[in-house]
């Protein structure tokens, strides 16, 4: 980690946040319990205790390891259905290979970040490829789970794929910070992810001791998770470290700051930042479906146990 990156960030375009900025103050620091998901592969559970007034127009996030597996260890997920939303996974280390009842997917790499509007529904399933599954090795990621308003729900799935080499890279004024812009707009920037709720979604990384304060849409929300290393946020210095979430309140800015002194394991204070203008509608959420009302979550059972939502491939089964 991190998988995309430059050796001279001063090369690159700088932001920064006016100096008559409101910066946004810490509201809570949650920690991620971990978990297992899919075929038995360890996942921390980012957003888990935070309400979900603070998290509209996003859902659930899963740091996926950070995973080293011996040979014959990898796994995935099997098969399974979506409706109502969109999956986003951000892949730091390893490969993944992500297959859907429509024909769709592909292969994701160290950097690249598949985008998936299961929209209307299909059925889909991550797993490791042959290759990993025989060598084994590292693995670490991010699946974020972004809500759809009402009227975008029943649309047609979509994919994008979006390889480490399109995001946009960006740095802090002093150079002390990469960012990788994979959706939505920062400062006169804009990242390569279409998306049909606006967002915006950032990888961060902050030299030791750096400190970086970004202007950030007062529409939106602000969230922050720590991937590794340890640092603060907000002008109060709230502490923070590798598996726990920061709510920013109200503001115009957000501050972050690295810790002088970093883990062995990993140089550098790696944050995932968040935003997104709030949906505000009524938000269902059962398994794999993210409706508006209980009837609606109904619906979406009855259709995958129709087999409405598509089918496993022949073989599979």
């Amino acid at each position: 980690m991190p998988a995309v990156t430059v050796e001279n960030p001063l090369t690159l375009p700088r932001v920064a946040a006016p100096a008559a900025a409101h910066t946004r103050p810490v509201l809570a620091v949650a920690t991620a319990p971990g978990g297992f998901e899919g075929e038995g592969f360890p996942v921390r559970r980012a957003f888990a205790g935070i309400h979900y007034r603070h998290l509209d127009p996003f859902i659930m996030m899963d740091q996926m390891g950070e995973v080293e597996y011996a040979p014959g260890e990898p796994k995935g997920t099997p098969w399974h259905p979506h409706r109502g939303f969109e999956t986003v996974t951000y892949l730091l280390d390893g490969t993944f290979v992500h297959r859907d009842s429509h024909g769709g997917g592909g292969v994701i790499n160290d950097g690249d970040t598949q985008w998936m509007t299961a929209g209307s529904g299909l059925l889909h399933i991550e797993a490791p490829p042959e290759s990993l599954v025989m060598s084994g090795g590292l693995f670490h990621g991010i699946q974020l789970w972004v809500n759809l308003p009402r009227s975008d729900k029943m649309m047609a799935p979509r994919y994008q794929d979006i390889g480490g080499g399109q995001v946009k890279l960006l740095t802090s004024g002093d150079g002390g910070a990469l960012l990788r812009l994979i959706a939505g707009d920062l400062d006169g920037h804009r990242g390569p992810g279409i998306t049909h709720t606006p967002i915006t979604m950032l990888h961060v990384t902050l030299n030791p001791g750096a400190e970086l304060t970004l202007p950030w849409r007062q529409d939106f929300n602000a969230l922050a998770y720590a991937l590794a290393g340890r640092g603060s946020a907000g002008t109060e210095e709230r502490s923070f470290r590798m598996g726990q979430a920061v709510v920013f309140g109200s503001g115009d800015a957000l501050t972050l700051r690295a810790d002088e002194s970093q883990e062995s394991r990993s140089p550098n204070f790696e944050v995932v930042l968040l935003g997104g203008r709030p949906i505000r509608e009524p938000m269902m959420h059962y398994g794999p479906f993210v409706m508006n009302t209980h009837a609606e979550l109904a619906q979406a059972f009855e259709d995958f146990q129709a087999g409405r939502l598509g089918t496993i491939p022949a073989g599979e089964r």
